[in-house]
């Protein structure tokens, strides 16, 4: 298992926004959360890198293993759990005083310890596959929302993650754009890496899913393989997608 949660709940102040959340996902799986606003899709995929840290439950997500009923793990534990889980943000958060290529060399020379040669090399192999080479030296101001998700997107890869999380990758995306997202996501699937995606988009999430998980109100109410969505098992899935595109 790449990803295994159990027991899962999760709090703001003292409203409960998650609760016993149980998944499981296999090395190379891609995993979708759908669901309504306001269901707590978002907030489950910040808890696996534990950018939000839930009051009980066990994570355990590439080879990184977390009691989260008992105190905050060490800086260390979080380094390295953040190395071996990439993120790729609704807004981006690219660096904006630092070019595209700057922002990708910037975690690997300082956290990893890599050469900045040896970064300048993968970062530009990276952008070529993401078809942006021509934006190395660009700030991301210059750069369209497309352009500036796929750069994200080659920053996260540049960690050589086991895991990526994407939180609305497409949100905000022409189709053209999207469509680009969609297939830097199929690549991706064909090296291993396990992906989880918060996605409001049935239709994205038909191109790209292995597992479906289905949540209203911070619970799990359905979850399953690709076949869901032609034969959901609840009646809440089956509401959600007809009212869907």
């Amino acid at each position: 298992m790449t990803i295994s949660v159990k027991d899962l709940n999760f709090f703001y102040g003292s409203s409960q926004a998650l609760f016993d959340i149980n998944l499981t996902a296999e090395d190379g799986d891609t995993v979708v959360l759908l669901g309504p606003s306001g269901a707590g899709k978002s907030t489950l995929i910040r808890t696996l890198n534990l950018l939000e840290v839930p009051k009980s439950g066990e994570l355990s997500i590439a080879n990184n293993k977390f009691d989260l009923s008992v105190a905050t793990a060490n800086p260390k534990q979080m380094r390295r759990l953040r190395q071996d889980v990439g993120m790729v943000f609704q807004q981006y958060n690219l660096w904006p005083h630092l070019t595209v290529i700057e922002n990708l060399i910037e975690a690997p020379v300082k956290v990893l310890g890599l050469e900045t040669d040896a970064a300048k090399k993968d970062a530009l192999e990276l952008l070529k596959r993401l078809r942006l080479e021509q934006f190395a030296d660009r700030f991301p101001l210059h750069l369209s929302g497309g352009q500036q998700q796929r750069v994200a997107i080659a920053r996260a890869l540049m960690m050589k993650p086991q895991v990526l999380l994407f939180d609305e990758p497409t949100a905000a995306l022409d189709p053209e754009i999207t469509a680009q997202i969609v297939s830097i996501i199929q690549e991706l699937q064909e090296t291993g890496i396990t992906q989880v995606i918060v996605t409001h988009e049935v239709s994205v999430a038909k191109k790209v899913a292995t597992k479906v998980v289905y949540m209203e109100q911070g619970r799990i109410v359905e979850m399953g393989d690709v076949g869901c969505f032609d034969n959901p098992q609840t009646e809440q899935f089956r509401q959600y997608l007809s009212h869907s595109d």
